[in-house]
């Protein structure tokens, strides 16, 4: 097994043992800043599989993770006032439960995604970076437009949603419970990163005239990509929501797409580990610092001008001993 794996499993490790140690000490606070690094973390692996292995520098990936976050109040509001959700001919009862609220979520991001992914990737560069970003505006000023769910002010959920077995207003087992599914979205990753697709997809990533040359669609491996990305990252939002009972049109501005792509970045790019790593880190100082002064984000510039100068493999790949030029 890699260094690297070896230490993205300590850092893991490392954060369960506090989280155990929070809960001893009756410190549900600190359980509930966890679970958000989880979920933070979660729409980092999204945006990695996007950017890491795909090359795609996203700045609307915010408009994913909203989406979800609105899937999920959307549904969540029915369930409060007894309405079923009528689409069509079709009424969605049982809105409360979580793994349905997850999949719709995953569904509707991936499908936002896909006619966003067609037109975008028929540019490159500060074009595909800037049409990411016009689409997730236009989604952002049509969710402060949309009195029907809160507009401006957005939504609140009154009740946590349920999942089986599972009481998910606790706070540890909530925890658990988005641990879970982030490990589960990591593994699944890797393993498609591993695969012929994702060997495809780095190598459409360093040399696309070449990949093409062999036959293989890059526009459709790249689409693919920027789908999954997608649906990971709507999964987030509406896990994000849960854990706030609350959904705005916040979720869907430009600053959060800055604030996943730094998780990425301060992480390591294309890192087993490297969302969990920056969403760490950002969370820590934002916790600790801006309780001193409302400036700390100078720190974290700071900080992120050094990974990318002189550790481009980011904080993994520093604790690795390596540094990666990718």
């Amino acid at each position: 097994m890699r260094r690297e794996t070896w230490i993205s499993f300590g850092f893991m490790a490392a954060g369960l043992f506090l989280v155990v140690a929070a809960w001893f000490g009756d410190e549900p606070f600190t359980i509930t800043l966890a679970t958000k690094v989880v979920i933070l973390s979660l729409a980092g692996v999204g945006l990695n599989l996007a950017l890491g292995h795909g090359g795609l520098v996203s700045l609307g990936h915010a408009a994913f993770f909203g989406l979800g976050g609105y899937a999920m109040g959307i549904l969540a509001s029915h369930a409060q006032s007894f309405e079923p959700l009528m689409i069509g001919a079709w009424a969605l009862e049982g809105t409360k439960s979580m793994p349905l609220i997850w999949l719709v979520a995953m569904l509707v991001a991936a499908l936002f995604a896909l006619p966003i992914g067609v037109l975008s990737l028929r540019t490159s560069g500060v074009y595909f970076i800037m049409i990411t970003l016009a689409f997730a505006q236009m989604i952002y000023y049509f969710a402060i437009s949309w009195p029907a769910y809160g507009g401006e002010d957005g939504m609140s959920i009154y009740v946590r949603n349920s999942f089986p077995g599972l009481n998910t207003l606790d706070p540890i087992q909530f925890f658990i419970l988005c641990a879970l599914i982030l490990a589960i979205c990591l593994v699944l990753v890797d393993r498609l990163v591993k695969s012929r697709f994702g060997m495809a997809l780095e190598a459409a990533r360093q040399n696309p005239q070449r990949v093409t040359s062999l036959g293989i669609d890059t526009f459709k491996l790249q689409l693919t990509a920027f789908v999954i990305s997608a649906a990971i990252t709507g999964l987030a939002g509406a896990l994000y929501a849960d854990l706030n009972r609350f959904v705005s049109p916040s979720m869907l501005s430009w600053q959060v797409s800055g604030e996943i792509m730094i998780f990425v970045i301060l992480g390591g790019v294309a890192r087993f580990a490297g969302p969990l790593a920056g969403a760490t880190v950002f969370i820590a100082l934002e916790h600790f610092l801006g309780g001193l002064t409302e400036f700390w984000q100078i720190w974290l510039g700071l900080l992120l001008l050094v990974v990318i100068l002189f550790a481009r493999g980011g904080i993994i790949g520093v604790l690795a001993g390596e540094r990666r030029h990718g």
